[in-house]
């Protein structure tokens, strides 16, 4: 009997860390199907608004109270002016959203003044490393009215490692227009700014281009490797405990 409770004891710790990692493992899996359910909805949310014609930009007074998930990547229409030698540079190493955009090398953002007065930043496209100077481009020359197609954007979150802008060498490293704005003496402008489609600049420079996320889904991937790392677990202990048992009921060597 007391062999019997021997044997139960020392099941018993390595079961329950069994069923802990075991809960763990599961945990993750079931986890990263959810991630690849929310995943899939968002693919496909984005699809659906950047394969949209677009539409009007959303009137003035309705700006602050815009939804960045509901209005984000929206593709608009909007008529302005870009007034001359108001351009800001935001450092790009390479763009996820932009498949014709490969770093490093500086987004060019510059503030639209509308009819009614009010101004928004926009994206105006990519310039290389070394064609960063606005006095040798031609869209720096053109001030007249232009009709803008773009998607609209929210400001970017500064990471960790994100370099400190540098406002006296006209040099940001976070796609962020109402902090641009305020340091280049703008005014007030929209919460959000517009990654310009079209059209292109007369001289090539800032580069347009399409908006086209290109989402890594891996997740079922990740949610297989967990289970099977379960079932590698559970059979491990499986064949554990049938060899201990099976060592346990055999009859002691004599001598």
């Amino acid at each position: 009997m007391n062999g019997h409770h021997a044997r139960r004891r020392g099941l018993l710790i390595p079961s329950l860390a069994l069923l802990l990692v075991l809960a763990v493992l599961l945990a993750l899996g079931t986890w990263q199907l959810q991630r690849k359910a929310w995943k899939e909805a968002l693919i496909a949310t984005l699809d659906g608004r950047l394969a949209a014609s677009p539409v009007a930009l959303p009137a003035r007074s309705e700006w602050p109270d815009l939804d960045p998930a509901r209005a984000e990547f929206r593709r608009v229409a909007v008529r302005g002016a870009f007034p001359p030698a108001q351009q800001a540079l935001v450092y790009t190493s390479g763009s996820s959203l932009r498949p014709d955009v490969s770093g490093p090398g500086y987004w060019v953002f510059a503030p639209l003044r509308l009819a009614d007065g009010s101004r928004l930043v926009v994206n105006r496209g990519f310039v290389p490393e070394g064609r960063q100077d606005a006095a040798n481009r031609a869209d720096e020359r053109s001030a007249g009215a232009v009709d803008i197609v773009g998607v609209m954007r929210w400001p970017e979150t500064r990471g960790l490692f994100t370099p400190n802008d540098e406002p006296a060498k006209n040099l940001w490293f976070v796609r962020d227009p109402v902090a641009i704005a305020s340091a280049k003496g703008w005014g007030p402008v929209a919460p959000f700014f517009i990654e310009q489609e079209a059209p292109p600049a007369p001289g090539g420079l800032p580069a347009v281009g399409r908006v086209r996320p290109n989402l890594a889904n891996n997740h079922l991937q990740y949610a297989l490797t967990w289970y099977a790392l379960a079932a590698v677990l559970l059979a491990t202990w499986g064949f554990w405990a049938v060899n201990r048992r099976w060592d346990r009921a055999q009859p002691p060597v004599s001598g």
